[in-house]
């Protein structure tokens, strides 16, 4: 995600709940959520709604952090001050590892759309192309992608009131006079229909649709008052929690669970039911614009993440050298990230969505259980606030522990654990060289 405001103008509130929204609704949302339906039916409406609860107190916990000690490092800088130098060091590089599978999963998400077009052009042969585009407006400037993210963000909400209004249109039988009516209320029979196992490992797909969260920590800072960054978020995630359940309401009121696919976003599979000659193809263009602009911002996020922990010595010198205003060695590690990304695709193209996603999100989860740790070293935390935070590490722990009960998901847990243990060896040699 690009810088939310220009020349200096501070946001109210309300001005960074909807600039939330446009962020945080990506491909985790429009695709991911194929996942979620495929293994828990109803109980993805729980799902999200309970990553819902664990994301705003991970937000809360964040934002008045932000407001109490702003700081530019937001969460690396908070884990240095809470545990020393080994946490700001294996964080940074936490997260770095994240936004690289999160540019991943977006990156095969847009082949996967671009397949509804293009139905026998290889998986790896769509994302090189949104590869090589989006790595030449990296090189070139992202200025332009920064500028454009508010209408990004404003197209993707107008993709979903779109589906909303067409889904709603159609449970009437406005669509189709010789349909039924058919109820949108949800039943409890409906609720178990789905499998409580599938909930437990839908839950960290749940979780990586509210990914970004963190990035809305560091703008507490953008705000005229900080002190309201815990309100904006709270109305943000109660209006992305209302606008993605609806729509799941929707999904599923109007397809059959079994019908549902997770090379092909849900809501584009209840659309093509239907005889709209040209609305399932703006929506799809809707999509494939908004996850291009997100994937921008994560090649965007890794590069100029590795100049950072370059410029902090947590990463080697050579990262931080610049020149056109952009470190050529980042640019080159992140063109190699990418084109292992690619080589994924062509090696593995079943279910490469799932993998990458199911390590995005844990990878994703970790930093967010980091800064719950870091909230609860540095300040002064009231009862209630103790209550929060064992609501929100038991969440994000059911989340994680749910991938090691499917197939598909426990080698997106094992990839992520060898993330974890090469920057945990990486943090003992920094440590160990630093004490002599």
């Amino acid at each position: 995600m690009g810088k939310p405001t220009a020349q200096g103008k501070k946001l109210s509130w309300w001005q960074m709940s909807c600039v939330g929204v446009g962020c945080i609704i990506g491909t985790g949302y429009f695709l991911g959520s194929s996942i979620v339906i495929e293994k828990a039916g109803y109980l993805i409406l729980v799902a999200y709604f309970l990553a819902a609860i664990g994301t705003w107190i991970v937000y809360d916990a964040l934002s008045n952090l932000t407001a109490k000690h702003p700081t530019k490092g937001s969460f690396r800088t908070y884990a240095k001050q809470a545990f020393g130098a080994w946490a700001g060091f294996s964080n940074g590089w936490v997260y770095w590892s994240s936004e690289m599978l999160i540019m991943g999963s977006q990156l095969t998400a847009l082949a996967l759309f671009a397949q509804f077009w293009f139905p026998s052009t290889p998986l790896w042969l769509n994302a090189s192309v949104f590869a090589s585009l989006g790595l030449l407006i990296i090189f070139i400037g992202v200025q332009l992608v920064e500028k454009m993210e508010n209408v990004f963000g404003i197209m993707k909400i107008a993709a979903i009131v779109m589906f909303l209004a067409i889904g709603a249109a159609a449970l009437l039988g406005w669509l189709d006079p010789k349909q039924e009516h058919v109820t949108v209320q949800v039943t409890s029979n409906d609720f178990f229909s789905g499998h409580a196992m599938g909930l437990w490992v839908a839950l960290v797909y749940a979780f990586y649709a509210f990914g970004g969260i963190e990035v809305m920590g560091l703008m507490a800072n953008e705000l005229e008052d900080p002190k309201n960054a815990p309100k904006a978020g709270k109305v943000m995630l109660i209006v992305l929690t209302i606008l993605y359940i609806l729509s799941f309401i929707v999904v599923l009121k109007l397809i059959p669970i079994k019908s549902i696919t997770q090379n092909e976003s849900p809501f584009l599979t209840a659309l093509t039911q239907f005889q709209l000659p040209w609305i399932p193809h703006v929506f799809n263009a809707i999509l494939i614009i908004a996850g291009f602009s997100t994937m921008v911002a994560s090649l965007y996020a890794v590069t100029t993440m590795l100049v950072t922990l370059a410029e902090e010595n947590d990463a080697p010198a050579i990262f931080a050298k610049k020149s056109r205003k952009i470190s050529l060695p980042a640019f080159g590690l992140t063109t190699l990230v990418v084109i292992l990304s690619i080589g994924v695709a062509l090696l593995l193209p079943e279910n490469i969505f799932e993998y990458l996603t199911t390590a995005a999100g844990l990878m994703l989860l970790y930093n967010w259980m980091f800064i719950l740790f870091s909230y609860r070293k540095l300040t002064q935390t009231t009862f209630k606030d103790k209550i929060k935070l064992v609501i929100g590490i038991l969440l994000i722990s059911t989340a994680v522990s749910g991938t090691l009960f499917d197939r598909i998901s426990r080698a997106g847990f094992f990839v992520s654990l060898c993330f974890l243990l090469l920057i945990a060896s990486a943090t003992f040699f920094k440590m160990k060289r630093k004490q002599h």
